[in-house]
């Protein structure tokens, strides 16, 4: 029952898709395309969640997924997108490892006329054919806000997520689209900004702990995901200031949402990842085909403005757990609230 609804909702999805740009297909619409999906990595829970849905909604458009994941490495990247091309696939569907490394081999891949969607990370003066992503400066302004909401005044601090994310930069952005006016008027005073070369925990628990050791008192930190979120929440718990510091991050993984639910994170920002990968698939089977795109928005890439469709993302308190990651069928109520006592 869940392949037919998935089946309909897909083919509803590329109906009205088409229906704006019109049906100008170069192949028929019994060729089943072959889809090249390279993955930076599978570190981080929710892009076991990307693949799994993008995967199964491209094989219910009759579409086959070829998936290389490169262990956090841009050259293991690169090589392996050029595997990918030497194989044989109709479009390239990318999470890139680094914004600008992977510039060159995107540009390969256009020029051998295969379509490249930069799917939630953006790949840099590349000129994609489509970005799909959550609003990330949209991101950073929920985390923001909600941080404000919960402590008008007092140190923050940002740990941001890898400084070869183009991401990572978006969601800043939208850290200070809120906060600067607070921390201009005094209110809010910017203790630190932690820039990692990666997303690795490693590094921002030594550069967090040294922190510490110069700064007590610190009233929030914003992550750029939830896995730095648990590091800081570690280190605060080591030097027992757990529960005197906010910490927000976001991905809504399921350690974060326990987390939330027990008290130790204030706030996590959902991403129905579903959606995005639903959308990607879809879109995809559509540049594989020949199909062009709709431009509803774009987005600057450094050299180019490249289409991109933008997805809504949600923030996540304990107030509101139930109404989101687990009435959506993100994680269930059991696995939230497995570690809270209960009433």
């Amino acid at each position: 029952m869940k392949r037919i609804v998935l089946c309909v909702s897909l083919s509803l999805l590329l109906v009205g898709v088409l229906a704006s740009c019109g049906k100008n297909a170069k192949k028929s619409d019994t060729y089943k395309p072959v889809i090249g999906l390279s993955l930076d990595s599978l570190v981080v829970e929710r892009w076991r969640r990307d693949v799994d849905s993008f995967t199964r909604a491209a094989s219910d458009l009759d579409a086959t997924v070829k998936l290389r994941v490169a262990n956090q490495d841009a050259d293991t990247q690169i090589a392996q997108i050029k595997s990918l091309v030497d194989s044989g696939i109709d479009v390239l569907v990318v999470i890139p490892n680094h914004a600008d490394k992977l510039t060159e081999v995107c540009r390969m891949v256009s020029r051998k006329h295969i379509p490249v969607i930069s799917y939630d990370r953006l790949v840099n003066r590349a000129n994609v054919d489509l970005y799909i992503s959550f609003d990330n400066d949209r991101v950073g302004s929920l985390m923001a806000n909600a941080a404000l909401s919960a402590q008008a005044t007092g140190n923050y601090v940002i740990i941001n997520g890898a400084i070869t994310d183009n991401n990572a930069y978006m969601i800043n952005r939208g850290f200070h689209q809120v906060l600067d006016p607070f921390i201009a008027s005094g209110k809010i005073n910017l203790v630190k900004e932690i820039w990692p070369s990666d997303w690795i925990s490693d590094e921002v628990k030594t550069r967090f702990e040294q922190l510490l050791s110069e700064e007590k008192n610190i009233d929030v930190v914003l992550c750029g995901n939830d896995m730095l979120a648990e590091t800081v929440i570690g280190v605060l718990s080591e030097n027992r200031m757990l529960g005197k510091t906010l910490v927000l991050g976001q991905d809504a993984e399921l350690s974060a949402c326990q987390r939330v639910a027990e008290g130790s994170q204030y706030a996590t920002i959902y991403k129905p990842i579903e959606n995005l990968a639903l959308k990607a698939a879809a879109l995809a089977v559509m540049l594989a085909k020949g199909e062009k795109l709709p431009a509803a928005s774009t987005i600057y890439d450094g050299f180019y403005d490249v289409p991109y469709v933008k997805l809504e993302p949600i923030l996540v308190t304990k107030e509101n757990l139930e109404a989101t990651v687990i009435q959506d069928g993100f994680h269930t109520r059991e696995d939230v609230f497995r570690n809270v006592p209960r009433r």
